[in-house]
């Protein structure tokens, strides 16, 4: 299997990279990212791309490929819903419209959040824009497309967030992560057990094309 990874120096990119690489069946990986991940494999091809709202400069290289693990994502804190808007929905509709007319047979799944609003009608802003984006992926024609919503998200093997206030938050919970898998295991995640469901949705399908948390630590176990 073939696969594209766009965010592979985030937190959850990073998790999702590394069950790639360790996977036998991935043959090829192409990371697009904005900065070197300084990550070196014979299977992996990294693209530093400084505009990722044109991919018209690579688009020869992205056809091919079986599946697209679309990690990007940014903080919603302080930001006005225009410019969220802009980074959320427009950012990740450019790269997947572009995959869909590139590789109608791939499988497309989108990393979104706990408590997204489908209805896309909802009081919080974040939760509206990704439940706009999420509706707009499962309508492009892609063999299928799958919206992981991971609750809290352990990070593992090194996985480490590029938000500071994010890195603040996991360096406090640490201790405590054992404690609040025992008392909430359905809504607990790890960086692998996303890399792992990613992996086995794209080979297997799922019977939901929206995994909660539970989904997911499920599909990746």
């Amino acid at each position: 299997m073939n696969v594209i990874l766009f965010g592979a120096t985030g937190m959850v990119g990073q998790g999702v990279l590394r069950e790639c690489l360790l996977a036998p069946d991935i043959e090829r990986i192409l990371s697009i990212v904005r900065s070197p991940s300084g990550q070196q494999h014979a299977k992996l091809r990294e693209i530093v791309l400084n505009d990722f709202f044109d991919l018209s400069p690579i688009e020869p290289e992205l056809s091919g490929y079986d599946a697209c693990f679309f990690t990007l994502g940014v903080s919603s804190a302080g930001m006005p819903e225009a410019q969220y808007h802009h980074l959320t929905y427009d950012l990740t509709m450019t790269a997947a419209q572009s995959l869909a007319r590139l590789n109608p047979n791939m499988t497309f799944i989108y990393v979104s959040g706990a408590s997204t609003d489908s209805t896309e009608s909802g009081r919080t802003m974040w939760a509206r824009v990704k439940g706009k984006t999420e509706n707009a992926l499962l309508r492009l024609p892609f063999k299928a497309a799958y919206l992981f919503r991971p609750g809290f998200i352990q990070p593992l093997h090194g996985a480490v967030s590029k938000t500071k206030a994010y890195r603040i938050i996991y360096a406090v919970t640490t201790p405590i992560f054992p404690l609040l898998k025992m008392l909430f295991p359905k809504h607990v995640a790890t960086t692998e057990n996303i890399g792992r469901a990613m992996l086995n949705v794209a080979r297997h399908g799922f019977h939901k094309k929206i995994l909660e948390a539970s989904d997911i630590i499920q599909a990746g176990s």
